[in-house]
């Protein structure tokens, strides 16, 4: 399956921002279930071309600017061929140990109850079954429900509440997991809905390592191991280090984003053309602080 992907976000300050700091982890990178064939990555219309591998083998760089700006628009787009794998992954490139994703932290510290949940899945049947029990166990127990968490709430917060997104799901499994002695991190990317939907948001999942198969996708939410759907991008310990853009702003005033993400299926032979009429479609609003 080949993807094509536009996903713009907008930052806009109520007054000039004099300093602006963002870490971009907006560029994806081949593995055995996808292959890059065309991407970039712009800022206010320029094309970023120094993205460098990080120590988990993805790609990621700085963007800095000291000169007064009303806003900054980040724009990724461009051409992914996706293959079904079952959701293994395999080892990407990596100079980090695998056990290094054995590190809690406090978005993803696992609570008694996530602990409890947990060791009660069976064990009988091998590492690969227990983590789909462990993945079906969290949506079980926490219903999706948007808007009732944000981007700083914890999994044992999530797992209290009994309800959140997508990052919820999947930093309970990876707390869960952890605590099994399973090492497992936190992915972003992007799906292609497969109900007839609409996704205008970047999607969150977790890898695990599973003995003999490598790094394998389970998305909580969706009851599913990751498919030719999902678009990889960017990994880390939890969702905000995984997280497409981070940064830092010095600015009087209120920070505004606008972020949206269009994706489809292509067809061989009229990818620009596609793209094109992507690019036209409007960017719904929607609001949120950096």
């Amino acid at each position: 399956m080949k993807l094509l992907v536009r996903h713009q976000t907008v930052y806009r300050y109520d007054a000039s921002a004099g300093r602006v700091a963002m870490r971009l982890k907006l560029m994806p990178v081949d593995t055995p279930a996808q292959t890059v064939l065309d991407w970039q990555v712009s800022v206010n219309g320029d094309v970023l071309t120094d993205f460098r591998p990080n120590s988990y083998g993805e790609m990621e760089t700085i963007w800095i600017r000291h000169d007064r700006q009303d806003n900054a628009v980040i724009v990724a787009e461009g051409l992914v061929e996706t293959r079904e794998t079952h959701g293994v992954v395999g080892a990407p490139v990596s100079r980090v140990n695998p056990r290094y994703f054995l590190r809690e932290t406090p978005l993803t510290r696992a609570s008694d109850g996530i602990a409890a949940m947990a060791r009660a899945t069976p064990e009988g049947d091998g590492p690969l079954a227990r983590l789909h029990a462990l993945s079906a166990a969290v949506i079980d127990s926490v219903g999706y429900r948007a808007g009732v968490t944000t981007s700083a709430t914890t999994a044992a917060q999530a797992f209290a509440l009994g309800a959140g997104v997508c990052q919820d799901h999947a930093q309970i499994f990876i707390a869960g997991a952890r605590s099994l002695g399973i090492p497992a991190r936190y992915v972003s990317g992007y799906l292609l809905a497969g109900d007839g939907s609409e996704l205008h948001e970047t999607h969150g999942w977790a890898e695990a390592l599973v003995p003999e198969l490598g790094w394998v996708g389970f998305d909580p939410s969706n009851r599913v191991c990751v498919t030719e759907r999902y678009l990889r991008v960017a990994s880390g310990l939890d969702a905000d280090e995984a997280a497409p853009i981070r940064g830092t702003i010095t600015v009087a005033g209120d920070i505004s984003i606008d972020a949206d993400v269009r994706i489809a299926q292509a067809v061989d032979g009229v990818e620009e053309r596609q793209l094109q009429r992507q690019q036209q479609q409007s960017i719904p609003p929607s609001n949120a602080q950096l």
